[in-house]
């Protein structure tokens, strides 16, 4: 743990004075009255001529952006344009340490929205370089809004950059041990409990999905119990987060074969980020909802020890399953663990994993595959949430028809259903382990990206931790 970073910073905070030499960022309406910020009846003339979203004015001493969003009736889709707004404004905040911003109508939820997506495109990921990127280190906002919000914002900021720490970080320095103390360390700083079972206490637990993966390994796998449970929790049963922890996946002996295909394979532990992350904010934010989160880890290795295509493994609920390719290894790690969430009696289990290729061909890197069982409600809820934060979810067909894709001659199922559906035999692979209202996010897609992508940048995004902490925040109230 001692390798991993401690992650960079971009603090937003309250302010009440401006300098005449402060960099500016101006929200306001279009007839909105900019006399009292110091602009020249010339820059004043200019903006009237101006009709883009932002226009920056160059003080030579300072610079001075003028936003103006525009409206539109929906608000998500404004929000998210808000945004998309920060994410422009750090691109021309080069080598500007701080700014303000200045929001004319005081009580607005814009300027939120604005320093959202300006923290978020301001994360880099550059520990292992010999120059260190300059970034913007302050937004101070001008406004009425309380600092309990912008509190609430800070922590969301720092969980959603733990995460793409962790899955930035190369699988030299992120073992599965490592990611089990990156939990215990977020554990310790933010106040809930981490609870991590090594390879003895797995054998003993008899976890034969996490044990047959681990088994070409060198490195010992992990399974890790984080919980937050406040005095005040609303929910009598918990809410259980599961995260796919695979550190690096090369296929096992099915070897991923396609060209370039392992380059990114640290980035399968990505469910487990997330899960860590969303379990950071719940707690820093100290929400009043009981939820636990599971992230069994380990990284898929060939060798002389390695489970092989045609073997026949023993999971936790006795289930037998029979191996057709060991590249399909992160639903064997989230079968154990979905298995053992049944001793919670939980209300609703999510799980979450960068899990197939099909997934990501289906919806790319702009949302999240969905599936649930006995969840109707609840995965509404979560959709709506995926509307409000722009993680949004792309629900898969879950009928009975795909049940016989997974049906083995030799065990009681296979990891593999055949050519077609993959991202939906999966999930129904999944199910067989479940007895409680279940929701499958399948974040192959939009886990990393190689392109930037708006405020989410290049690399990993994120995604699915503003998701889930929206998602739980609201979870008490009604429809």
């Amino acid at each position: 743990m001692s390798k991993l970073q401690i992650y960079m910073k971009t603090l937003i905070k309250k302010k009440t004075t401006i300098n005449k030499k402060d960099n500016l960022i101006i929200l306001c309406k279009k007839n909105s009255n900019l006399s009292q910020y110091n602009l020249s009846s010339k820059e004043q003339d200019f903006l009237k001529k101006e009709k883009g979203e932002i226009v920056t004015i160059n003080q030579y001493n300072r610079y001075v952006f003028i936003v103006r969003p525009k409206e539109n009736n929906n608000l998500d889709f404004y929000n998210e344009n808000c945004r998309l707004i920060g994410d422009k404004l750090i691109e021309k905040l080069i080598n500007i340490k701080s700014v303000i911003i200045i929001d004319t109508e005081m009580n607005s939820d814009d300027i939120l929205q604005v320093a959202e997506g300006m923290a978020l495109s301001n994360y880099t990921f550059n520990k292992y370089k010999k120059v260190q990127e300059k970034k913007l280190e302050k937004i101070f906002l001008i406004t009425n809004i309380s600092s309990k919000k912008i509190n609430e914002l800070n922590n969301i900021i720092d969980g959603v950059y733990f995460t793409r720490d962790l899955i930035n970080e190369p699988f030299s320095h992120l073992k599965a041990v490592d990611l089990a103390l990156a939990a215990k360390k977020a554990a310790i700083i933010n106040g809930f409990k981490s609870k991590t079972l090594y390879k003895k206490e797995i054998k003993k637990l008899k976890m034969g999905g996490l044990l047959a993966v681990n088994q070409g390994s060198i490195d010992e796998p992990t399974f890790t119990i984080m919980e937050w449970k406040p005095k005040n929790a609303q929910n009598k049963k918990p809410i259980v987060l599961v995260g796919k922890g695979i550190v690096y996946d090369t296929g096992g002996l099915s070897l991923k074969p396609t060209k370039n295909s392992m380059d990114l394979m640290k980035v399968d532990m990505g469910g487990a980020g997330v899960v860590i992350g969303v379990m950071q904010i719940i707690a820093a934010n100290k929400l009043p909802v009981h939820v636990i989160g599971l992230t069994p880890a380990t990284d898929n290795r060939p060798s002389g020890n390695a489970y092989a295509p045609g073997d026949v493994i023993t999971m936790y609920d006795k289930t037998t399953v029979e191996v057709l390719n060991t590249d399909a290894e992160g639903r064997l790690i989230l079968a154990d663990a979905l298995s053992y969430a049944k001793k919670y009696n939980p209300c609703l289990v999510i799980d979450l994993a960068t899990l197939t290729g099909s997934a990501a061909a289906t919806v790319g890197h702009f949302g999240i595959v969905s599936m649930h069982n006995g969840a109707k409600i609840e995965h509404k809820k979560l959709k709506k949430a995926g509307h409000t934060t722009h993680e949004r979810l792309a629900e898969m067909p879950f009928w009975s028809d795909y049940d016989d894709l997974i049906k083995s001659d030799v065990a009681d199922i296979k990891n593999v259903g055949g050519s077609i559906a993959g991202a939906i035999t999966a999930g129904k692979f999944l199910s067989h382990f479940v007895s409680y209202p279940w929701i499958h996010l399948d974040i192959a897609g939009p886990t990393f990206t190689k392109e930037k992508y708006g405020y989410r940048g290049k690399g990993a995004t994120g995604m699915g931790v503003r998701l889930l902490y929206k998602f739980i925040k609201n979870f008490n109230e009604e429809n």
